[in-house]
């Protein structure tokens, strides 16, 4: 079974011209070792869940076998947990363990879980789809929380329960991978955290532009404020919302209107890298070309062209995101 919102990813494929072709080998140079390690190089050449499962995901997209081959080889072998299906965060390279920190991240384990079930279904693989079903269900069983009328995603397995309070991130809420699921699964949990997520969205803002916080508190009386824990910003991770929703197509979200009307906002250009959405502090530099292109998913039609000439000015996390705004774009071609 493979869903429309799946399309979106072969359409990619099929419509790829010389220049996203150039992207996809620059991307690879750049930031996946020959082992299948995708490197931040914003971050110490560290690595991630997060990383792997988006690599796989555009080697997907791009149809390249060998290298989502080797990414899900290497993840496999460097960041399994031993008790559950789920995947350590963080790899250090020069560290000793390189992994210090087994806890996982929920978005990470999305990604992986998403591309391993449509590489399957590509390549005629029924290894990948075990694996993606052993991590569906160990998100089932681990992440999922129900409280005050919602189920929600914690962004790890340890150390988001504050007492009866969680802390939450909306930008691990990977909203294709949970709307495919949901179509594949409707016994899961996935359209209720669809259903909680839009919820949050529409709930969780803050501040004179109403834009929600990196991270959120949800607190035992069920009231909704940035986390105590993290600047109260709209930053890093947050940028990140609209271009899952709007992949997955859940446009109606008052939310995304409030970021989009903040990216628009004259005040605000160029758009600095974060804001403080209560003091309006901003960041002393601008968000990158990544953050930018998903900004204009909302309001440039059409294909957009990325070239290797693009993805050199760039990152690992802003390339990445290029990539990924041109596949949000394919799903909704």
């Amino acid at each position: 079974m493979v869903t429309a919102l799946a399309l979106g990813l072969s359409g990619l494929m099929a419509s790829a011209t010389a220049s996203a072709d150039s992207a996809w080998l620059a991307y690879q140079t750049r930031f996946i070792t020959p082992e299948g390690r995708v490197v931040d190089t914003g971050n110490g050449n560290i690595s991630h869940s997060e990383g792997q499962g988006w690599g796989m995901l555009l080697a997907l997209a791009y149809d390249d076998r060998a290298t989502f081959r080797r990414l899900w080889q290497w993840t496999r072998q460097h960041l399994s947990r031993p008790d559950d299906a789920l995947f350590a965060w963080r790899y250090e390279p020069l560290a000793s363990p390189p992994v210090a920190d087994t806890n996982n991240a929920s978005d990470g384990d999305l990604f992986i879980a998403w591309a391993l079930q449509l590489a399957a279904e590509r390549w005629q693989q029924r290894g990948y789809a075990s694996a993606s079903r052993a991590i569906r269900e160990a998100i089932a069983a681990r992440l999922v929380r129900q409280a005050h009328g919602m189920t929600l995603l914690l962004p790890g397995a340890n150390g988001f329960e504050q007492g009866e309070a969680l802390d939450l991130n909306l930008s691990y809420w990977f909203m294709p991978a949970l709307v495919d699921f949901a179509a594949r699964e409707p016994q899961g949990p996935w359209q209720a955290l669809i259903d909680s997520g839009q919820r949050l969205l529409d709930e969780a803002r803050f501040g004179r532009y109403r834009l929600p916080t990196d991270w959120i508190r949800l607190t035992p009386g069920g009231e909704l404020a940035p986390s105590p824990e993290w600047p109260p910003r709209f930053g890093f991770d947050a940028v990140r919302i609209p271009l899952y929703f709007r992949w997955a197509g859940l446009t109606h979200a008052e939310g995304l209107g409030s970021i989009q009307a903040f990216w628009q906002d004259p005040a605000h250009q160029p758009p600095a890298a974060w804001i403080d959405v209560f003091s309006e502090e901003r960041a002393p530099y601008l968000a990158s070309r990544g953050v930018r292109a998903i900004a204009g998913l909302a309001t440039s039609p059409g294909p957009a062209p990325v070239n290797a000439a693009q993805l050199a000015e760039q990152d690992y996390y802003s390339a990445t995101l290029l990539l990924l705004a041109r596949l949000a774009r394919g799903s909704q071609e």
